[in-house]
């Protein structure tokens, strides 16, 4: 009669046959969330059959493709598995966003340039309903705040401009799937400066407040232009020239509680 071998012996000796190790998974950690840290947002520059053939077979790629007409939702990359869509980025001190970041690329043209300046076609109005549908379920999935929810823009303001100033941020802020200043707020602090500019490092700070990466050198320099631009872009996009105003400081107050208790409490000299 055979003799069995104790329990832990067995299981070593399939563990040494097999490829792969036995994992206990009676435990779990609460804390812990998820890997997924942010969703951005582009547009491909291209139609359908180009997007798909340089996100698919490409030097790049991004785990979501929303066509135009239907707007189709293609799942390119796993969720789980980085894509290569955000490059040199960086938001709230996070850096190189490919490892913590969802990416999502909508078929749009960008712009071209003409005579009588620059033209941003519209977005379709069913690939952005797709488009929210599909952000609601990943910042469920994920745990995610609207905040979480950036334009490549946001993250690469010194090379990149999509989704561009097209893009329809306040009709996701109304869904519930990105971020937009209070217009009371807005108005509010439009009224207390009356034309009144704050200093260049006001605007920097607030600006890294946001997110954006951003030192606070006090100069106006390109960088902070670059940066300006694409902050009005998204939350003024009519105007979006990377200047300082009381409108643009407007806003930034509206989404900087730090930056809005220093005009609050006059502890910067504005420049009327």
């Amino acid at each position: 009669m055979r003799r069995c071998l104790p329990a832990v012996l067995l299981l070593l000796l399939l563990a040494g046959c097999g490829s792969s190790p036995v994992i206990d998974t009676r435990y779990t950690a609460v804390s812990q969330d998820s890997r997924v840290q942010y969703v951005i947002l582009h547009y491909t520059s291209s139609g359908l059959q180009r997007s798909l053939n340089h996100l698919a077979h490409g030097g790049v790629s991004s785990h979501f493709l929303i066509d135009r007409q239907p707007p189709t939702i293609y799942r390119l990359v796993d969720e789980h598995r980085r894509a290569w869509h955000a490059g040199d980025s960086s938001w709230n001190g996070r850096t190189w966003l490919n490892a913590s970041s969802i990416g999502i690329e909508l078929v749009h043209y960008g712009y071209h340039d003409t005579a009588e300046g620059r033209i941003w076609p519209a977005y379709e109005p069913a690939q952005i309903d797709a488009l929210i549908a599909l952000l609601r379920d990943i910042l469920q999935r994920h745990g995610l705040g609207p905040e979480r929810v950036l334009g490549h823009s946001d993250v690469s303001p010194q090379r990149k401009v999509d989704p561009g100033p097209m893009f329809p941020w306040q009709q996701l802020a109304d869904a519930g799937v990105a971020i937009w200043p209070d217009a009371a707020e807005v108005e509010q602090w439009s009224t207390q400066l009356k034309q009144c500019l704050p200093p260049v490092d006001w605007f920097q700070q607030a600006l890294a407040e946001v997110g954006y990466t951003q030192a606070v050198s006090g100069d106006l320099d390109r960088a902070t232009r670059n940066v300006l631009a694409a902050f009005q872009m998204r939350f003024r996009p009519r105007l979006h020239d990377g200047e300082p105003d009381t409108e643009t400081a407007a806003l930034l107050a509206a989404l900087s509680p730090h930056a809005a208790e220093q005009l609050a409490a006059e502890q910067v000299v504005l420049s009327c």
